[in-house]
């Protein structure tokens, strides 16, 4: 494919990925991500030929005019799109397949001065959030995504989605999943914990922290439960008094309110922005 019809392919998938762009003249002067990538592909042929050091200034000078600093060794496919692209950084050993898309503050790095594969490759169709970091020679399979400002050390399957730090794939939901979660919103409620900030498949780690607690706390009561009920019947004297409910008043009502309005928030999220 020529250089022309590349460039055309390349205007083409902005519009199918930017709801902002209104035509082809905008695109041509105002997509700074766009014109790192042409750039590069000059830099890249200067790095092949081994003209490392003008391929160097290349670089450096795309840097410069676009705020997006590509190594002239990196290998990039097609259709590659970087939104905003202020911050971005693709480092010497980064491969990149057809399709993929970066937006803002994203980081391909590497963990090791050592020569060699030390920075990321990433398969076809491939959406990373912004200011995601991607470190390492780790592989990002095809339709892996990344949620901004996370950041990701080992390999991540197909079709899987990663967030947080370090990153964590966002698991489907199941029907054990889903009754565990029930259990767990009931016990939150039972001890004025917010019960939206403890599913099982949230991949906040503090989160998680919480649920198996509640997790603990409900089988400890089954256990007391049972034990109170066993005494009762050889005769024994325990249990007889009932808990006192737990009342934080204003507190939990506040609490719950505000829950309700992150779990709306949640609601309207579009994972595939």
């Amino acid at each position: 494919m020529g250089a022309i019809s590349r460039m055309k392919e390349d205007i083409q998938s902005i519009y199918h990925r930017d709801p902002a762009a209104r035509s082809a003249l905008e695109i041509l002067l105002n997509y700074p991500g766009m014109h790192a990538i042409w750039m590069h592909r000059v830099s890249h042929k200067l790095w092949r030929g081994k003209f490392y050091f003008l391929a160097r200034c290349l670089s450096t000078f795309s840097r410069w005019a676009t705020g997006v600093e590509i190594h002239p060794g990196a290998v990039i496919g097609r259709r590659f799109f970087i939104d905003h692209g202020m911050g971005v950084v693709i480092g010497e050993t980064a491969e990149i397949g057809d399709d993929c898309t970066l937006y803002h503050g994203v980081t391909l790095g590497g963990t090791t001065w050592k020569a060699g594969k030390r920075h990321p490759t990433l398969g076809n169709n491939v959406v990373i959030g912004a200011g995601a970091k991607v470190l390492g020679p780790i592989v990002m399979h095809d339709g892996a995504r990344v949620g901004s400002n996370s950041v990701v050390v080992k390999d991540v399957p197909k079709d899987t989605t990663v967030v947080g730090i370090p990153g964590r794939a966002v698991t489907a939901a199941t029907p054990q999943s889903k009754e565990k979660s029930a259990r767990r919103s009931a016990m939150a409620k039972k001890y004025g914990f917010d019960a939206y900030a403890v599913s099982p498949d949230n991949p906040d780690p503090v989160a998680n922290a919480i649920g198996q607690m509640l997790d603990h706390m409900h089988l400890m009561d089954s256990k007391v439960a049972e034990l109170c009920l066993a005494v009762q019947n050889m005769g024994g004297s325990v249990c007889t008094e009932r808990l006192p409910q737990l009342d934080v008043g204003d507190f939990c009502e506040a609490e719950l309110a505000a829950a309700e309005k992150r779990q709306q928030a949640l609601d309207a999220f579009d994972p595939e922005i």
